[in-house]
């Protein structure tokens, strides 16, 4: 029982309400933060963050959490080529598990995608699509005798090709797996971009194949652009790095995909 003017304690639902409101006001709070805002324990406080994780409606952070954050713009082919190598091997190499003799794959543009052009090239009759420039360049001096470039408007900072000319290819093909890189991701939003013109050249790929692998780093999940491409749904098998969560990757099992977790 309380005593006459004290408020009853939230139920769980209630506080995990507040603790949203909070979070939409302040974009990040610590776990300190949140006991004193909600006046319960550390344990508490980790037990909520999981819960409201595993429906995708925030991102654990070092010591604490986030709410979903706006991507307005992406970074260019070398910077991004500079990132997170040791994570973005590891994916690649998970991802190449996937491909076998004889098949035809599309690789998106990305360098993470970019990765698995080594494993790649030793796939005997391997017909490889891609709208990237610098993954033909290295097939080709490779030796890789099977190469399809999608063609299309060329994005000159990403080193690829993108819009409707590029999908209109891709609707031409049959594809065994459509391998699909993204600057942003998360549960409730599925795979986003902010550059509208990379929209279609992915739908397009995911839809020409019978087997479709989303490759996206963990530090890129809990961020979203104002396009949707498509559902995590969407996805037969996601390949991300072991830095995603345990709550995270629990509420993307749940969603039916395999999560493949590639430790570096």
């Amino acid at each position: 029982m309380t005593s006459e003017g004290e408020r009853p304690p939230l139920i769980p639902d209630q506080r995990r309400e507040q603790l949203l409101k909070h979070l939409r006001r302040d974009g990040v709070l610590s776990v300190q933060q949140i006991t004193r805002l909600l006046g319960v324990s550390h344990m508490t406080v980790r037990r909520d963050i999981a819960e409201l994780e595993r429906k995708g409606l925030v991102f654990s952070v070092p010591g604490g959490v986030r709410i979903a954050s706006p991507l307005s713009s992406e970074p260019g082919f070398l910077d991004k080529s500079r990132l997170e190598q040791p994570q973005k091997r590891a994916m690649a190499g998970e991802a190449a598990r996937l491909v076998r003799d004889g098949m035809t794959v599309y690789l998106d543009a990305g360098t993470t995608l970019l990765a698995m052009v080594p494993a790649l090239a030793q796939v005997r009759n391997l017909t490889v699509v891609t709208n990237d420039f610098t993954t033909l360049g290295l097939l080709m001096d490779a030796g890789h005798p099977d190469l399809v470039h999608v063609g299309g408007r060329v994005d000159v900072s990403n080193r690829s090709s993108v819009g409707r000319l590029a999908a209109d290819t891709l609707r031409q093909l049959a594809l065994d797996i459509a391998f699909v890189s993204t600057s942003s991701w998360d549960l409730l939003r599925g795979v986003t971009t902010p550059s509208e013109s990379k929209v279609e050249v992915k739908q397009a790929a995911m839809a020409a194949a019978a087997h479709r692998v989303l490759v996206a780093g963990a530090s890129k999940y809990g961020t979203f652009g104002r396009y949707r491409v498509a559902a995590l749904t969407a996805f037969d098998t996601i390949v991300t790095d072991a830095d995603l969560t345990g709550a995270a990757a629990e509420g993307i099992r749940s969603g039916g995909s395999s999560l493949v977790l590639a430790r570096s």
